[in-house]
């Protein structure tokens, strides 16, 4: 049972509540006004069908306005809000119809109308279920916020692409007065009382009050970025002789900043208040377009490097589009894979790569001035250069203007300075600036600026380069015929202000022999009219020449011999030591039926005179004569006479001198001089290198022999005592693993030891 005080509170609210629904009046008279302006605001407000014309109904609004003011005065709004929307809940199958209708026309035509026309649809009937302003903004809120989201539920996913598709299709109409034809009417309750020269202004009025502008803002957002992309991609791929950001930004400001006015500053007032709403979103746009120039670009990044000079402003676009982009890993991802993929490869030239290169040093310093950028895509290439024997022989090549091409790593127009060293900072220094925030813990930001220097930076000695210098140095001296070194003067001049002037000593040395070679010469020949100009050199200061020890007979012999007397006489403390397979004769062969002029190397030579003597020869019958010579070199020098119709292997390893020529047509005809394939005078440094390792054999074969199986750095620390021993343990490994190929020595678990034969 209640209580006596439960009793008493329980009357007094239903009093109070009787009084405030009766509003004070006789008997129940207030409590029946609340019910019939109860029922009229029910009836009014309840959701219609706009189907059903019988649904249409002509309200007088002053009894709409009497009856909503008695429920506000009774406190009742709240509870006729509840009712409205548990009415829109139960209406909501009306919506969802009109929605499925027009969504399967779209998804069976894939015609944007439909779309448009469901957008329309939904705002007619938003404003056939919008309560009247009298019942306050609360209840408005909260019909249009639930209005939103029973459209939502109804909307398919394809909704989604559809709604892209119409936004992507007012980019037309920014600069448009006239409604296209995919553009339905615009219903009445959007049109606007003045004129607007945009035909999709009441669309994008439609979005905004659907809730679609808030709920697909960055669907809207990823339309104008694709276009943004497409655009770029159209205009921009593979033109990089000018610049593009510029061109770019224009015509954002003509093409894009109108579209924007409406999704992001259509309520402006004036100019500068739409430039103020579109300030944030421009941004994030401009920021768009550096990203996706930036990322063409980095895609590009290989073959602008290619095209470089020409494709400089593109690297200019390159670098402003960094500095407002962080994607500096992501260019220097790009550039490693394409280098590794399309550069450090066995079929890539060492000359191209080394030109690659240095397009790589010039466009990267260009783009990132620190050179953080270099530093990072540099180590690759730096490594497998070298790793490559002929990497030292290119840039040097290149120094004394020695390429094959015309092209050169050496750029005429920069100034000629000093190999530049790696230098201690100096914090004192009042313009000192710390590294890069990128910078790795290797970097050092005062790495040599020229070419030549980050070249030769990239072994750890420049003693390399100056030996490469003096072999090549000596082989263009040699190959000199005229007596002209005024180039190899030049040549040495410009590289001692690289090297400096001790390293290239051995080098002035060499020209000083050539010049007074040519002297000695002259006096030998003003002496005694001779056939024979042979350059004579210093053997203390020239690298180690081509070995040969084979003689040459007949009337070679003579005039080498006639030479030496005369030049004996002229310098009596010196020999002439000739090597006898270096150098070039010319000869004129006289047979019986023609007469053959030929420029051949000695060897050639020495067997064709040999001819002179009997007309038949065997192999073996020529090797003894001339000395010293090995098969395949003997097989080479005779073919080079079979090639010109002189001889004729009548059987295996017997050939024939041909007085008179087999084949007359060929015979009338006269042959051309035979071009000489000449071997370089001089040993490479490679060479040398491995000359220099037989004679270290014997230090190994002994101390293997002596003290058994041993490991590769106890040998590397026994070599050290050697005369003259300066190789690096990789070196000793590179050499070791060749005896093994060889057959002269086994490994097993790091330990090394001889071959049992």
């Amino acid at each position: 049972m209640a209580t006596e005080a439960l009793q008493r509170q329980i009357a007094g609210k239903w009093h109070n509540s009787f009084a405030r629904l009766n509003r004070d009046r006789e008997g129940i008279m207030g409590l029946l006004g609340f019910s019939e302006a109860w029922t009229l605001a029910t009836d009014f407000l309840h959701p219609r069908d706009l189907s059903d014309p019988s649904a249409n109904k002509e309200w007088d609004m002053a009894e709409v306005r009497v009856a909503v003011e008695t429920l506000s005065r009774s406190k009742m709004l709240p509870l006729l809000l509840e009712n409205f929307l548990e009415d829109m809940r139960k209406q909501q199958h009306l919506i969802a119809r009109d929605v499925q209708q027009f969504m399967c026309q779209y998804e069976g035509t894939e015609d944007i109308r439909h779309i448009a026309c469901l957008i329309y649809r939904l705002i007619e009937w938003y404003r056939a279920w919008v309560p009247i302003s009298e019942l306050g903004h609360t209840i408005l809120s909260a019909y249009t916020l639930t209005f939103q989201t029973h459209v939502y539920s109804a909307l398919p996913p394809s909704f989604s692409r559809g709604f892209k598709q119409l936004v992507n299709a007012t980019f037309d109409l920014a600069q448009s007065s006239t409604a296209p034809a995919w553009l339905p009417p615009t219903p009445p309750a959007l049109q606007s009382p003045v004129p607007h020269p945009r035909p999709d202004l009441s669309l994008w009025n439609a979005f905004e009050q659907l809730g679609l502008l808030d709920r697909h803002e960055s669907l809207i957002s990823s339309v104008c970025y694709e276009h943004i992309e497409a655009h770029i991609l159209e205009t921009c791929t593979r033109r990089w002789s000018e610049r593009m950001l510029q061109p770019l930004r224009e015509w954002m400001t003509n093409k894009i900043v109108p579209w924007m006015v409406m999704p992001y500053a259509r309520g402006a007032r004036s100019a500068e208040e739409a430039r103020s709403m579109l300030q944030g979103v421009g941004s994030r746009f401009d920021f768009h377009v550096c990203k996706t120039l930036s990322d063409l670009r980095t895609k590009e990044i290989f073959d602008i490097i290619i095209d470089f000079p020409d494709s400089q402003p593109a690297l200019e676009d390159l670098k402003e589009c960094l500095q407002r982009v962080d994607q500096r890993s992501q260019l220097v991802q790009t550039l490693r894979k394409a280098n590794k993929k399309r550069l450090l490869h066995p079929g890539a030239d060492t000359k191209d790569i080394l030109m690659q290169y240095v397009s790589i040093i010039r466009c990267l310093r260009l783009v990132d001035p620190p050179g953080v950028l270099l530093f990072k895509v540099a180590d690759p290439i730096r490594r497998y250069l070298r790793g490559r024997p002929d990497t030292i022989r290119c840039i040097v090549a290149s120094l004394v203007g020695d390429g094959e091409s015309g092209d050169s790593l050496v750029d005429e127009n920069e100034p000629i300075q000093p190999l530049q060293q790696m230098q201690v900072e100096d914090y004192t220094d009042p313009s000192w600036e710390p590294e890069p925030i990128d910078a790795g813990p290797d970097f050092r930001a005062n790495k040599p600026s020229d070419v030549i220097s980050t070249l030769v930076s990239i072994y750890d000695s420049k003693d390399l380069f100056v030996r490469e210098l003096q072999v090549l140095l000596a082989q263009r001296l040699l190959a000199i015929t005229d007596g002209n070194f005024d180039r190899e003067r030049r040549n040495i001049e410009i590289l001692k202000i690289r090297f400096g002037e001790a390293a290239l000593q051995v080098c002035e040395v060499m020209l000083r022999d050539m010049t007074e070679s040519k002297r000695t010469d002259q006096h030998v020949q003003s002496q005694k009219n001779m056939i024979l100009h042979p350059t004579i050199i210093s053997r203390h200061f020239w690298p180690p020449l081509q070995a040969g020890k084979f003689i040459m007979p007949g009337q070679f012999k003579e005039i080498q011999d006639n030479y030496a007397r005369e030049f004996h006489a002229f310098k009596q403390d010196k020999k002439l030591r000739w090597l006898p397979h270096l150098g070039t004769i010319h000869l004129e062969i006289e047979l019986q039926d023609r007469t053959i002029p030929a420029d051949v190397p000695p060897l050639e030579a020495a067997f064709i005179e040999l001819f002179s003597e009997k007309d038949t020869w065997t192999v073996d019958e020529l090797i003894a004569r001339v000395g010293t010579v090995d098969r395949p070199a003997t097989l080479k020098a005779l073919t080079t006479w079979v090639d010109m119709g002189v001889l004729k292997e009548e059987v295996l390893n017997q050939y024939k001198l041909l007085e008179v020529a087999q084949d007359e047509a060929s015979a009338a005809l006269p042959r051309p001089a035979r071009m000489i394939e000449e071997m370089p005078a001089t040993l490479t440094v490679d060479q040398q290198q491995a000359e220099q390792m037989r004679v270290f054999w014997k230090f190994i074969e002994g101390m293997l022999t002596n003290l058994g199986a041993l490991p590769l750095d106890r040998i590397q620390t026994m070599l050290k005592f050697a005369p003259a021993y300066d190789r690096t343990i990789e070196q000793l490994g590179a050499f070791m693993e060749a005896a093994r190929r060889e057959g002269l020595v086994t490994v097993t678990n790091g330990m090394w030891k001889l071959s049992r034969s």
